[in-house]
């Protein structure tokens, strides 16, 4: 990837997804969440699975929006990895309450992608390991 969008940019963009799919999952807002997933997102490194598409993510995520499973998600700090014009590669942290008290944090790599119709959507998705967020000091 080449660096045509400039840094401040990217990061504000990335910034702003963050923030809109925290506040989106943590308020149960199915529609306006999955807004921010391309139909053709991939996710790797979940724990056994190759890899999970957006129709097995969004059966998920709907089945525990409706159910209250989530109390809260949030993000925390954030470096960009790469940059063009439609796309912003960056790292951060997610923070995840569920309503039983249960707490994951995992480093998450994103890719978004500015879409045909202007908006910006994670198109890939890569948990990563313990090791490569410390390395990459998330954690």
């Amino acid at each position: 990837m080449t660096q045509d969008l400039d840094a401040n940019s990217a990061t504000t963009i990335a910034q702003q997804w963050l923030d809109d799919s925290a506040r989106t999952a943590t308020n149960r807002e199915f529609e306006a969440h999955f807004n921010l997933i391309s139909k053709r997102v991939k996710v790797t490194g979940v724990e056994g699975f190759e890899s999970v598409s957006y129709e097995d993510w969004a059966r998920q995520s709907e089945q525990e929006f409706k159910d209250g499973v989530l109390k809260s998600v949030c993000y925390e700090g954030l470096k960009i990895q790469a940059t063009n014009d439609y796309q912003i590669m960056f790292k951060t942290v997610e923070s995840v309450l569920a309503t039983d008290g249960k707490h994951k944090s995992h480093g998450l790599e994103i890719l978004l992608e500015k879409e045909k119709d202007g908006v910006w959507r994670a198109k890939q998705e890569r948990v990563l390991s313990d090791a490569e967020a410390r390395h990459d000091e998330l954690i």
